[in-house]
């Protein structure tokens, strides 16, 4: 069994995450965090969630943790802590996005957390060039609210960063997930979606 990890307190995302995850882990489950907000928007929550994840106690049989939040919030201490394997979605995006040396960018609704998303990319793009972040416009938790906005800001700034150069595009955070799903045929460029990334280096496990 392989355990997904919701950093943040919305039950209904860790299903919808599940969902997306099992079409290539069947055996995975879900964990969401018990205290928190119920979307990471801000250094602070990540932070919070990070330490929750830090602490996670992994049920007996589970054979790796996949943390899902972009920021991969705790990820590492959890693995420090562990002797199975941990994936944060947002390690596993980069990986995927950069391989062969790609261009890529990341579209995402959360401002804040801008710098954070830079260095984690950078971090884990490999061979391939990070362009940055395109924002989508307007307040976070408002466009997060309206599915049909959010789809057409996240294709806007997957647009835009094609525009840029970009060769592959990540659709940054776990939440986004169903979206990622919903405009992905639309995208100009190939769409990197970090939750079924992520699935797919922890199934050589199951």
């Amino acid at each position: 069994m392989i355990l997904l990890a919701n950093p943040n307190t919305n039950a209904e995302t860790t299903m919808a995450m599940c969902a997306i995850a099992a079409r290539i882990l069947p055996e995975i489950q879900g964990w969401t965090a018990p205290h928190g907000a119920d979307l990471i928007h801000t250094p602070a929550l990540l932070a919070q969630a990070g330490d929750q994840i830090a602490q996670l106690q992994p049920p007996q049989g589970c054979r790796g943790v996949i943390v899902s939040a972009f920021g991969d919030p705790g990820a590492v201490r959890l693995a420090a802590r562990l002797d199975i394997p941990v994936i944060g979605i947002g390690a596993a995006a980069a990986r995927a996005a950069g391989a062969g040396g790609r261009s890529f960018a990341v579209a995402t609704t959360t401002p804040q957390l801008v710098k954070g998303i830079d260095r984690l990319m950078k971090a884990h793009a490999g061979q391939g060039r990070y362009l940055g972040c395109f924002l989508t416009d307007g307040p976070t938790l408002s466009v997060m609210k309206d599915p049909a906005l959010l789809d057409r800001e996240l294709l806007d700034a997957s647009r835009r960063a094609a525009a840029a150069g970009a060769q592959a595009v990540i659709i940054g955070g776990g939440p986004l997930a169903e979206a990622a799903q919903r405009i992905d045929a639309l995208c100009p460029v190939p769409l990197i979606q970090p939750i079924p990334e992520a699935a797919a280096l922890m199934r050589p496990l199951t």
